[in-house]
C-alpha cells in the first residue's frame, strides 16, 4: 500500500506509532481504527482542515472509495454539524467515503435521535470520537437571538434558548441578530451546551468517554477562513 504522508497523525505524543495511520484511499481499516486513539483522530481531522484552509485537500478517488467501503465502514469520528450548505463536513476536515460519520440539523442541537446515532457510531461502530461543529453566523442561533417563531421552527429554536439565555454582558438591547459579537458567543455557547446535553442524555457516551474510548469536544467553523476551532 502507497503511504500518503499528508495524511499522516501530526503529533506523536497523542499515539503510539502503531496507530498513526496513512491510507493509500484514505479509507480507514478495521485493525487502523482499533488502534486510534481519540487524541490521534483529533489531530487526523485537524490536519484535514488545515490542508482544507490551505486549498491543498486531497484529490478523492470517488469510485475506488466507493468500492473499498462498499462490504464495510469504519469510521473515525462522527461529527454532529448544522444543516447549513456552507459547511461540508467532510471537506472541511479532508475526509473521504467511509472516514466519519456526520449527523446534520439546523443549530447543531442534539435530541434523542442523534444521541443513538452517536451511540451506534462509537458503542457499536468504533468511532473514537465525538464533535459538535457550530459555525459563524448561523441561521439558527440568529433565529433563537430574536425569538423567530415559525411553524416546527419554533420548537427546535426553543432548545438553543438556554445558549442565548447563557450568554451575559450585553444590554438588552445588543441581544439580537444584527450585533454579529453576541451571535458569534451564542455559536460557541449553544456548542458548550449540546456537549455537555450529549454527556447527560447518553449514558453510553459518558462511559465510554470516561474510560477513555472516546472523547466528546466542540468547534467552530468559520464560513469566511474555513478554519474550525476547538473549543477548551
Amino acid at each position: 500500500m502507497k503511504l500518503n504522508t499528508s495524511k499522516l497523525v501530526l503529533t506523536v505524543s497523542a499515539v503510539t506509532a502503531a496507530a498513526m495511520m496513512t491510507l493509500a484511499n484514505a479509507q480507514t481499516t478495521k485493525e487502523e481504527q482499533s488502534k486510534l486513539t481519540p487524541d490521534a483522530v483529533i489531530s487526523d481531522l485537524m490536519a484535514g482542515n488545515a490542508r482544507f484552509v490551505a486549498g491543498e485537500n486531497t484529490a478523492p478517488k470517488v469510485a475506488e472509495s466507493r468500492a473499498a467501503t462498499a462490504t464495510g465502514q469504519y469510521p473515525k469520528a462522527v461529527i454532529l454539524s448544522c444543516l447549513d450548505s456552507r459547511v461540508p463536513v467532510e471537506l472541511v476536515f479532508d475526509q473521504e467515503i467511509g472516514d466519519i460519520f456526520v449527523g446534520r440539523v439546523a443549530g447543531n442541537i442534539e435530541n434523542e435521535d442523534q444521541l443513538g446515532s452517536m451511540e451506534f457510531a462509537t458503542k457499536l461502530a468504533g468511532s473514537k470520537l465525538v464533535m459538535v461543529l457550530g459555525h459563524s453566523s448561523c441561521g439558527a442561533v440568529k433565529g433563537a437571538c430574536d425569538g423567530a417563531k415559525l411553524g416546527n421552527v419554533t420548537a427546535l429554536l426553543s432548545k438553543i434558548q438556554p445558549a442565548v439565555d447563557a450568554v451575559e454582558g450585553f444590554e438588552p438591547d445588543q441581544r439580537n441578530s444584527k450585533n454579529s459579537e453576541f451571535v458569534a458567543k451564542v455559536v460557541e455557547q449553544n456548542v458548550r451546551q449540546t456537549v455537555a446535553d450529549i454527556r447527560k442524555g447518553s449514558e453510553v457516551l459518558a462511559e465510554l468517554e470516561k474510560s477513555g474510548d472516546i472523547k466528546i469536544v466542540g468547534g467552530v467553523y468559520d464560513l469566511a477562513s474555513g478554519k474550525v476551532t476547538l473549543l477548551d
